[in-house]
Parts: structure tokens; C-alpha cells; sequence
């Protein structure tokens, strides 16, 4: 483990607020109402804004590495301990689209009773949440412009479902030949040309920086079992299949259940490592991404249609659930925790059961690990 500088230390002056940051959180509160009453209105579904079909709900077990160097050793991981787990992998629409609609993948992990001074308006049955995408960057350097894309999908939610594959072919071709000569583009994969993987062999980042106790930090979650590192980069077959991806996880994760790997990466420079601009991707080659815990998943069933549906609507996740030592930072950050707590707002409202903070309020599971309804 070498870093470039020493780590640079927590300060609130690393963020700096734009003028109109509270308008545009307004229009974006806008944009995702618009959203969810549609998929209300045409499904009686009360979906999330973003990332609406989960793929897999996996119940996990945290165990934080032993012995982490101090500047590693913060937070939750300051010291040797283990923690239940719930992992929620996504397709990031606010509508459910068949699997051969290609885009960025989400990954929600929650982290149960862990303790310590919490950010505002949590409580400890939130847990600790890390949110993540499979990618390193944002697409979008200020919730200013990601405002206009994101009134976009708003505006197609629900709509048009032959069209947006057809779209999302000719986006995975033009991807394909962008990474074939080095340049992809997180503007194409987000518009539908993300290139369709198997999830679980996929490396998921935080993409927007947060305090990481005395320090600046990005995330990421990494397969590390054999069987799913092999995966990495293997195509989904969705012809066909509307819920390819949901099956391809359950056949992998019911027979061999998986171990991650929860990685950080110190910001070592706030020229080179912004905390403001997401769309900056900080240098591994300055500041490795380092393992500070393990996360095993045994064999289980990863998606039953009923009974996983009806627990993720009851689960909520928010990168603000959570430790004040892990505080998100930057103006995307800011943005979600209002929108997100106006989402949830949402489905908490008009959800015939309300949303549980983790596995100890959820339904309980069968012993082949299939999750139960209430």
C-alpha cells in the first residue's frame, strides 16, 4: 500500500455550495414526482425515482480486516468487529424495463447496528449505507447539469418500452466501439448503452466523495470469491428474457452465495481529487483503493417475485443513513439527501406497509433462504 502524499485531512472548507443549489433541488423533487405518479397512476406501483427494479436482496455478513493502518482504521472500521448485512442490486430507471434495456447498475449496501455519532435526522435502526454504481464517476460534474437529463427520463418514464430497446442496441454498439479504442462514455452507458454484464462480476464504486473520519474518501465493493470474479465483463443473454439479469444472480448467488471485498481510496490531493466535480475519476496509481472489510453472502435465493418486492419496497437507502464520520460531500451528494428523503416521502405515504430501517424489522426468511412475505 503506497500513496503519492499523505491523505488529506477532513475539513468542511472542502465544500463550496453553488447559488442556485436550492432551486435546482426543487426542480429535481419536480422531476421525480413526475416520475413515481406515473408509474403510480399507470401501475398502482410505488416505486423509487431511480433504480425502480431491484435484481437480487442478499443477506450478507461484514467483517471489518484486522490490524488497518490509522489513516483506514476510521469510523465503523476502527476497530475489528462484524456486521449483518442487506446488499440491493439495481438497474438505475425510475420504470421497470426489460433487461435488454441496458444501463448503469446500482448496488445499495446496508450496514446494520453499527454505533457511533450519527449525521442529522437518523437514527441508529438506519444503519450505515453505502451507494454505488458501477462505474468510478458521475456522469455529471453539479445537480445543475444532471437536472436537464434527469427531466428527460421523467418526461419518457413508462413510454415507449419497444422504442428504448431499440435505442439501447444501437447505444451498446456505439459503447462497444468507443471502449474498443480506450474512450468510453458514462453519457452513452447512462443513456442506455451501458455495456449488459453480469452484475455480479462488476466492481461498484460510490463515485462522489465523502469524510471518511479524519479524511476524504470514495468507496467501491469488489467480487473477490473465484466464481464471480470470472464473470467480470461476461454479456447477459437477454433476448427474450425481460428478467435476465434477476435470474442470471439468483442461479449464481442460490448454489454458491459470493464474498466482496469493501475497498476505500484516499484523497491524497484536492486539485487532482475534487471533491466538487464527481466526474473527475482520482488516480489509483496515487491513492490505491484499499480493503478494509470482507462481506460474505452464503448460497441463498437472491429474488422471489413476490416476496422480494414487497421487502425492497419496505427497505430505504440513502448515502445521509448513517455516521457522521462518513458524511457525504458535494453538491451532488447534498441534492440526494433532500430528493431522496422526498422520494421516500413518496412511497412511505401511499405504501400499504411502511419502509423498515433493516433485517431486524424486515420479514423473516425461510431456510432455503427464499425471502417471506409478512
Amino acid at each position: 500500500m503506497t500513496y503519492s502524499a499523505a491523505p488529506v485531512r477532513y475539513s468542511s472548507s472542502v465544500e463550496s455550495l453553488a447559488p442556485d443549489e436550492e432551486e435546482t433541488v426543487a426542480k429535481l423533487k419536480d422531476a421525480v414526482d413526475e416520475i413515481q405518479h406515473t408509474m403510480d397512476e399507470h401501475h398502482g406501483a410505488r416505486l423509487r425515482g431511480a433504480h425502480a427494479k431491484g435484481q437480487a436482496l442478499l443477506k450478507g455478513r461484514l467483517t471489518v480486516i484486522d490490524n488497518l493502518p490509522p489513516s483506514l482504521a476510521q469510523g465503523l472500521f476502527a476497530s475489528a468487529g462484524s456486521y449483518d448485512t442487506i446488499m440491493r442490486f439495481s438497474t438505475a430507471p425510475g420504470d421497470i424495463l426489460d433487461d435488454s434495456v441496458s444501463g448503469p447498475r446500482g448496488l445499495a449496501l446496508k450496514i446494520l447496528e453499527v454505533e457511533g455519532e450519527r449525521l442529522p435526522d437518523t437514527t441508529s435502526a438506519d444503519g450505515q449505507d453505502f451507494l454505488m454504481v458501477n462505474g468510478p464517476i458521475f456522469p455529471n460534474a453539479t445537480p445543475a447539469k444532471f437536472l436537464p437529463g434527469f427531466k428527460g427520463l421523467a418526461k419518457t418514464t413508462d413510454k415507449a418500452p419497444g422504442l428504448k430497446k431499440l435505442v439501447s442496441a444501437t447505444l451498446q454498439t456505439i459503447e462497444a466501439g468507443l471502449e474498443s479504442v480506450g474512450m468510453p462514455s458514462p453519457l452513452v452507458q447512462t443513456l442506455g448503452g451501458a455495456p449488459n454484464t453480469q452484475p455480479l462480476g462488476d466492481i461498484f464504486f460510490t463515485q462522489v466523495a465523502s469524510r471518511y473520519g479524519d479524511y476524504i474518501a470514495k468507496l467501491s465493493l469488489a467480487p473477490v470469491s473465484p466464481h464471480l470474479t470470472t464473470l467480470a465483463g461476461t454479456k447477459v443473454d437477454a433476448k427474450d428474457r425481460p428478467d435476465a439479469l434477476r435470474e442470471d444472480i439468483n442461479a449464481v448467488i442460490q448454489r454458491d452465495g459470493g464474498v466482496w471485498e469493501l475497498r476505500v481510496q484516499l484523497c491524497t490531493d484536492l486539485e487532482k481529487m475534487p471533491v466538487e466535480d464527481p466526474t473527475v475519476e482520482w488516480d489509483q496509481d496515487d491513492s490505491p483503493f484499499i480493503a478494509v472489510a470482507r462481506i460474505e453472502v452464503s448460497p441463498q435465493v437472491s429474488w422471489d417475485d413476490r416476496a422480494s418486492a414487497d421487502l425492497q419496497a419496505q427497505l430505504a437507502f440513502s448515502p445521509w443513513h448513517g455516521l457522521a464520520a462518513f458524511q457525504p460531500l458535494g453538491g451532488i451528494s447534498r441534492a440526494r439527501k433532500s430528493v431522496y428523503e422526498h422520494s421516500q416521502a413518496f412511497r412511505g405515504a401511499t405504501n400499504a406497509c411502511p419502509m423498515h430501517a433493516g433485517i431486524s424489522d424486515a420479514p423473516p426468511t425461510s431456510a432455503s433462504g427464499a425471502l417471506l412475505p409478512e
